[in-house]
């Protein structure tokens, strides 16, 4: 491993492939805070609202693990180049639909595109940074990489506020130009192998596609219809089948789609488990704060982005530390740090109630942005940081896509567990404020306390009771939001164990300062 500092040049190719990965990240959640006014700019029937984001993420869950594959027939340079084009284009009709079907048209090709920029980025830091430069690389794509869904919400908010929500889309025409030119001429220029592509294994790209799809449809219905519902349970089960059948294939390929064999490496696979652990922690926590600013609170968009910029404030501070301490400290133990502090984070919004505002929301979110740098960036050491060089674009799309899906089954566990556990939640509010509760009448906010004494009311007032309606179901979606928090924070620590399961090589390559 050279100790020579890479050049200015390739700095800056990478910086345009960071560009590209931040653009597709960045597109799920500017979005999500300016469904509405895009579902009453173009007549969109509400129950259709949620295949805007969808059908992104389902192109995108898709194109990941195909980005090994693709990078060896394009190379990098070629294939960034094509990906950054079609997502700028995408980009250019999503803000030009005059209608849904156009829109979800648009948003499936931005969504493939962004998708093979994603790893690109993360295989590209083993590529470019074989020595110096390599820790510096993975946390500028780190940082980047959390960060964008931390900003999207402020700048979602303000955009459409602003400049209007076809804008949501044109801001990506000039930074994608930008990246492009940058990229073309400064990305290495690798020979492409078109003879490569000729070797595309149809049958199993149908299988993954389908099987993917149908994974990401089912978790999005049930949570609403339920896990066992035809809908829910039959796209799962069919997922499954597709997915063992996508394996079976490709594992008997000398050339595969996707090289599954990977996850034979020990510490590729803890690293996996990592990455999926981190998924659920980071697309949840984004989640669940605007459910609790917007729902609990009445935030507006703009708001909620503001109260969250905390964490994206701790995330650039603790960037710095973690390049420098991966020069000094095993990943390993990095690693664990990072989840018992994100952990730590996450549980600690376990006792919000419905006043839990920006001021009792700085320490978790201090915690959280601080913790996830170290869970994302020494796992990424641990997982393609001792790969031979040709295994890491498949590693890198296969990694990337755990923490993708961690991201859309925690999300799913999490709706499951608002949508389940409001009506409940209000029902025993409801019944401990009948009966005098004092503790509750605290809990729930808005009361005069005085009143409750612990003796049983004999009656209640009808039209007291409706003014109390809304504060019982703040409260009601407060405490189902709290038990959220509770199982990330559980799933995210237990997920963190998978560190002990690391062996690192006898001898590693140091990761040189840079």
């Amino acid at each position: 491993m050279t100790d020579a500092a890479p050049p200015f040049r390739v700095w800056a190719g990478f910086a345009a492939l960071c560009v590209g990965m931040f653009m597709a990240i960045l597109d799920i959640q500017i979005v999500v805070t300016s469904l509405p006014a895009i579902q009453a700019a173009l007549g969109i029937d509400p129950d259709q609202m949620v295949w805007i984001q969808t059908s992104y993420l389902i192109a995108e869950i898709v194109a990941i693990p195909l980005t090994g594959f693709l990078t060896r027939v394009f190379t990098m340079r070629g294939l960034f180049a094509i990906a950054i084009s079609l997502f700028t284009l995408a980009s250019i009709g999503c803000g030009l639909s005059g209608g849904f079907e156009s829109l979800i048209a648009w948003r499936v090709l931005q969504g493939f595109a962004g998708g093979v920029m994603i790893p690109a980025v993360f295989a590209a830091v083993f590529h470019l940074f074989p020595g110096k430069g390599q820790a510096a690389a993975t946390t500028m794509a780190g940082v980047l990489a959390v960060l964008a869904p931390t900003v999207g919400p402020i700048l979602g908010g303000w955009i459409t506020d602003t400049l209007g929500w076809r804008w949501l889309f044109y801001v990506n025409v000039a930074p994608g130009v930008a990246a492009l030119a940058l990229g073309w001429a400064l990305l290495p220029r690798d020979k492409p192998d078109f003879a490569h592509g000729r070797k595309l294994d149809i049958v199993a790209l149908v299988l993954l596609a389908l099987g993917l799809a149908a994974l990401e449809v089912g978790l999005k219905a049930a949570p609403k219809s339920g896990w066992i519902s035809e809908w829910a349970l039959g796209r799962l089960v069919a997922s499954a089948v597709l997915l063992a059948g996508f394996a079976a294939l490709t594992l008997r390929r000398v050339l595969p789609l996707v090289d599954l064999r990977v996850l034979a490496d020990r510490n590729f696979a803890a690293g996996c488990a990592l990455s999926f652990a981190t998924g659920m922690g980071l697309f949840g926590m984004v989640y669940l704060m605007p459910v609790h600013l917007a729902f609990v609170r009445g935030h507006s968009a703009f708001e909620i982005g503001k109260v969250m910029l905390v964490t994206g404030a701790a995330q650039l501070l603790a960037a710095p530390l973690v390049v420098a301490l991966e020069a000094r400290v095993s990943p390993v133990r990095l690693t664990l740090f990072g989840f018992l502090v994100f952990g730590a984070g996450l549980l600690l919004s376990y006792w919000g109630t419905p006043a839990t505002d920006f001021d009792e929301m700085i320490l978790p979110q201090a915690l959280r942005g601080f913790g996830v740098m170290f869970c994302l960036l020494p796992p990424t050491r641990i997982a393609l940081g001792w790969l031979p060089p040709e295994r890491v674009p498949d590693a890198s799309g296969l990694f990337n896509l755990m923490r993708n899906l961690g991201g859309a089954i925690g999300l799913a566990l999490v709706d499951t567990i608002l949508f389940g556990r409001i009506a409940g939640h209000a029902e025993t509010v409801a019944t401990e404020l009948r009966a005098g509760s004092r503790r509750m009448a605290e809990f729930v906010g808005g009361l005069p306390l005085e009143r409750f004494t612990g003796q049983a009311f004999e009656s209640v007032d009808p039209e007291i009771e409706a003014r109390v309606a809304p504060l019982v179901e703040k409260a009601a979606v407060a405490l189902a939001i709290n038990e959220a928090w509770l199982m990330l924070a559980a799933a995210t620590l237990a997920g963190g164990l998978a560190a002990f399961l690391v062996r690192p090589p006898a001898r590693p390559a140091p990761l040189s300062r840079g």
